[in-house]
């Protein structure tokens, strides 16, 4: 479904993280914007263990985010996780909202 470098696992470890949600929703001027928040598991969600977290999705994000990757990335004094989304074909200005090509 998706992968995570080893980056995005250390951080996730380091903020001690049970559940986080991974998946899109509409909004923003380019049509969708990522969902990225710690959260539990509701029904019909996809769960990815990954030993000391688990990665949710929910049914409707999974053929946006398949063959996605998570990656945690320190750009001078920023640091956040990024999405690297092979379905991504556009984001506006602001680099909040996406497009996709499905």
């Amino acid at each position: 479904m998706i992968e995570l470098t080893d980056q995005a696992i250390v951080k996730l470890v380091e903020k001690n993280i049970n559940s986080v949600r991974v998946g899109i929703t509409g909004g923003g001027c380019a049509g969708f914007e990522y969902i990225f928040a710690e959260d539990q598991v509701r029904n019909g969600d996809e769960v990815i263990d990954y030993g000391k977290f688990n990665i949710l999705i929910d049914q409707e994000s999974k053929p946006y985010i398949e063959g996605m990757t998570l990656d945690y990335v320190q750009e001078g004094l920023q640091e956040y996780f990024k999405f690297l989304n092979p379905h991504e074909v556009s984001s506006c200005g602001c680099g909040v909202s996406v497009q996709f090509d499905i």
